[in-house]
């Protein structure tokens, strides 16, 4: 998650603010350069259950044997920036409950200490989701979620750079979700393969006082996107890992961004960009 205020973590501009300001100035011809130079949003069809999905965390149902991964993620800005360093992919479902969302994330080093629910667990290695439902770029919704299962949601009224507050007392009621581990969590004598993310998003959880939820149907198209927050990290004298700090600088050393439709920007919080979820009335069972 970025720009999250009380945190205070400050945002890093891109040459895509000044370029902006120039295609204003330029006119035309540069507005179209630049809007060829943005990534191109990702899409995925998401296919019905065949049936119920049970939330442990091992996707050991035929319906998710049958989904497809997304393509593995990239870095937040796209191909100007070099591939992650280890590989992850999500792959999602429906019915007429739940979207269900699967992530699998390969990492040698697993490790996670905040356990107490809405801890803003992006200041470790996590999986997150933002789901604007309508497509319109306000009142969306973010999902975070760490290897012991530890999960941090809000809502944005709007984006942050157009005054939008995160509410954080809002909560997806009725959420799901598990965490599977393929190592060890918090041992750094070892090395780990991967953790596996299972949740299960009720459709009528995602709404507020002055949002009605919105349920999809057969084509429904959804914005979303998947960011995996990744530190490098060091172990302190008494085992326990923790983010890693330059040298010369004392400074912690700025997280990797790695996602699934790259924003082109270092910022999650520009709806506009991120990829297409299109629903299908399809069992998973029987898709092409």
């Amino acid at each position: 998650m970025k720009n999250f205020n009380l945190i205070g973590r400050k945002s890093r501009f891109h040459v895509f603010q000044a370029a902006s300001l120039l295609a204003a100035i330029a006119g035309t011809n540069t507005i179209d350069a630049l809007a060829q130079a943005l990534p191109t949003p990702k899409s995925y069809t998401c296919y019905r259950s065949e049936k119920g999905i049970t939330i442990d965390g091992k996707l050991d149902e035929r319906s998710w044997k049958k989904a497809a991964w997304t393509s593995s993620f990239v870095d937040i800005e796209g191909d100007k920036k070099p591939l992650p360093l280890q590989e992850t992919r999500a792959k999602m479902l429906w019915d007429d409950e739940y979207l269900y969302i699967a992530a699998q994330i390969e990492e040698e080093h697993i490790w996670a200490y905040q356990d107490k629910k809405d801890q803003i667990v992006y200041l470790e290695n996590d999986f997150e989701v933002f789901i604007d439902p309508d497509g319109d770029t306000e009142n969306y919704y973010e999902l975070e979620i760490n290897a012991i299962n530890n999960t941090f949601d809000l809502f944005l009224p709007k984006t942050y750079r157009k005054g939008g507050k995160a509410q954080l007392k809002w909560d997806i009621k009725g959420l799901k979700s598990a965490v599977s581990v393929y190592g060890t969590v918090n041992n750094a004598k070892d090395k780990d393969k991967r953790w596996v993310v299972e949740i299960a998003i009720p459709f009528s959880s995602l709404s507020t006082e002055n949002v009605k939820p919105l349920i999809p149907a057969d084509g429904s198209e959804w914005r979303i996107n998947f960011s995996r927050v990744n530190w490098q990290h060091e172990v302190g004298e008494d085992g326990r890992y923790k983010r890693k700090r330059n040298a010369e600088t004392g400074k912690i050393v700025p997280e990797y961004n790695w996602v699934w439709s790259p924003q082109g920007i270092i910022n999650m919080h520009y709806p506009e960009y991120w990829g297409k979820l299109i629903f299908s009335g399809e069992k998973s069972g029987n898709a092409k």
